[in-house]
């Protein structure tokens, strides 16, 4: 039963990175969001990827680790599915529930504030990230 459990959250977090990116894929083919947007939060991802792989290898090897409010910024800031799927993966903090609340309140902002973004509220506020009318 917990290997099918590991398994499950394994398969719902690459679906839900993978949902995300094609979104932001479709929005910028779409004129809705600025190539750079995109490849900044391509950046991210894969930072926030690395970095949780190297936090592992420094907690199995007891060396210094990356401060988690560093992880915590590069979800904030775009790179929350890499995290997400090196949290499944690499089986790197999915246990420490201060940590958990802390990563899925950087999801929520960071998710809102695109919602918000391409909603009504943040044409004039954003605007140089969208695209040119």
């Amino acid at each position: 039963m917990r290997v099918l459990r590991k398994t499950y959250m394994k398969s719902f977090a690459v679906l839900v990175a993978l949902v995300f990116l094609a979104a932001l894929i479709v929005a910028a083919l779409g004129g809705r969001l600025r190539m750079e947007v995109l490849v900044l939060y391509l950046g991210a991802i894969l930072l926030s990827f690395v970095l949780y792989a190297y936090d592992k290898l420094a907690a199995r090897n007891n060396q210094q680790r990356i401060p988690e409010n560093v992880l915590h910024l590069v979800s904030l800031l775009g790179g929350w599915p890499g995290a997400l799927v090196a949290q499944q993966v690499f089986r790197h903090k999915t246990l420490k529930q201060p940590f958990r609340a802390a990563f899925w309140l950087t999801v929520v902002l960071n998710v809102g504030t695109l919602a918000w973004w391409f909603g009504s509220g943040g044409g004039g506020l954003f605007s140089v990230l969208s695209p040119e009318p």
